[in-house]
């Protein structure tokens, strides 16, 4: 019922920055980024709650910021000081509650994702 749509991702160098956004065709009360590489586990990159509350997974901390705007349904995932292991499709998810964060099984909501190619 509610849509995802993941835009801004792309190809960089190592060291380099994306700006991923992630609009939401309503209003949604937890957002969250995970990514996925070849052969790996989906993996918790942030998420963000209805509160402002913001959250990051290890590999994020430091380098990544979640942000969202509520007028326009849309998470923001700002990533700096990218990697070659930062290479994955990037998901935008949603839930309805603020619970189990880190955890794909507790969002209803994904995106198609987003590429993000990291190059050495």
């Amino acid at each position: 019922q509610v849509l995802l749509r993941e835009s801004g991702g792309g190809s960089v160098q190592a060291g380099g920055s994306l700006r991923l956004s992630c609009a939401a065709s309503g209003r949604i009360a937890a957002m969250g980024w995970f990514r996925q590489a070849p052969g790996k586990e989906r993996e918790f990159v942030a998420a963000l709650t209805s509160s402002g509350g913001s959250y990051y997974g290890d590999s994020a901390k430091g380098r990544f910021t979640i942000a969202g705007d509520n007028a326009k349904n849309t998470a923001y995932l700002q990533m700096h000081n990218l990697k070659p292991e930062d290479t994955a499709v990037y998901l935008c998810a949603a839930q309805w509650s603020n619970s189990g964060l880190t955890l794909p099984s507790r969002y209803e909501y994904w995106g198609q994702g987003t590429q993000v190619t990291v190059s050495s």
